[in-house]
């Protein structure tokens, strides 16, 4: 059985009819379980549902607390190339934008590795586009080795492999493995990805399960919310992360509810997903998986990530650049996408302090 088969059960289940018919009891009697089945999810993230996301939040807040305390790793991106093969609308990267294309050497490798080290990360997560012709498996691999005498953790957010692909990443010293289905809408899936490698839906959706398989201690799973009805893409992200941790149990599991961010020519057959759709996801993600890690980016605001907190946010981002080699070379135009402007250590560190919460760059140790 793949995940595959999983959401194939729901090939003509009725979301919107069922959203619908959702009533206030439905809400609360879902909220009041302590564990969660698939109907309970489609309660809590209903329209019906945001009239009781105070209770909701309250609910998740408490659990975070008993699980998660007040404590979050920060960690940093390093983008190492930017090459592209795939046509994905929605997408800075794609093979068709017009951007800066870049690719680091590994002597430039180590200089962005040794700009972020100074500012005292110790989990990053190494980046590229998604051509394995212009950033191998061994390319991303000596990127990886080089960093590892550096960082105790790294994750990879890269283009799907096989199981000797992620193995041999493993090998070099990565442990975590960051790769959003984007939508777990079949169709629309085939939309916005045109042409490219990534337009095998079925390939991308059981990279994380291969990751597992080849050794990854932690997987970070998600869609990007904005490309499809961002309920059905919640409903799956979470029952994928089940899946994942029923069948792997020895994993760290993360979920991720990242927003579409502009970038230039950007995609605009946005489906609007405003800050109260977001909160209510990552409730509903904290109330089903007390121990699950909760990550958000700078995608988001300071403001919306202090509003966020208390669900149980485990980790964030700052001092964020997307552009190829942005930490150490200074360099423009090679960005996947905009972030917001207030995610440096300083300004998250005192958005965190404001509200009693702490941060570590470093939470376990390498053996």
């Amino acid at each position: 059985m793949s995940f595959y088969d999983v959401i194939e059960k729901y090939k003509n289940f009725d979301f919107d009819r069922y959203f619908e018919q959702v009533s206030d009891s439905d809400v609360l009697r879902s909220l009041s379980k302590y564990k969660l089945n698939d109907k309970d999810l489609l309660n809590l993230l209903s329209p019906t549902a945001r009239k009781h996301l105070e209770e909701m939040a309250q609910k998740a807040s408490k659990l975070a607390l008993q699980y998660c305390g007040k404590t979050a790793t920060l960690y940093t991106p390093i983008y190492i190339a930017n090459y592209c093969e795939n046509h994905c609308v929605y997408c800075g990267y794609n093979c068709h934008s017009g951007i800066k294309r870049k690719k680091l050497s590994l002597d430039e490798i180590e200089k962005e590795g040794e700009a972020v080290a100074t500012k005292g990360f110790k989990h990053i997560i190494v980046l590229t586009g998604e051509s394995e012709t212009k950033s191998s498996i061994e390319y991303i691999g000596e990127a990886v080795g080089i960093l590892s005498k550096k960082f105790p953790s790294i994750a990879i957010e890269v283009y799907p492999m096989d199981v000797e692909g992620y193995t041999h990443l493993v090998y070099k010293g990565a442990d975590s493995l960051t790769i959003y289905q984007e939508t777990y809408d079949e169709e629309v899936y085939k939309r916005v990805h045109i042409k490219g490698p990534k337009a095998d839906y079925r390939f991308r959706l059981d990279a994380p399960e291969r990751g597992a398989m080849a050794g990854m201690r932690s997987l970070s799973i998600g869609a990007l919310l904005g490309l499809s009805d961002f309920r059905k893409d919640a409903f799956f992200s979470i029952l994928h992360g089940a899946y994942l941790k029923t069948k792997y149990p020895h994993i760290e599991l993360s979920y991720s509810a990242p927003r579409i961010r502009p970038f230039k020519g950007s995609f605009r057959d946005i489906v609007d997903v405003d800050d109260a759709s977001e909160f209510q996801i990552l409730t509903v993600m904290r109330l089903f998986d007390p121990h699950a890690a909760l990550n958000v980016s700078s995608r988001e605001s300071l403001d919306m990530r202090k509003n966020l907190m208390p669900l149980g946010v485990t980790k964030l981002s700052a001092a964020v650049s997307t552009d190829v080699g942005g930490h150490s070379q200074g360099e423009e135009n090679t960005a996947q996408f905009k972030t917001n402007d207030d995610n440096s250590i300083e300004d998250v560190a005192s958005m965190l302090k404001s509200i009693g919460y702490q941060y570590v760059f470093k939470d376990w140790v390498r053996f």
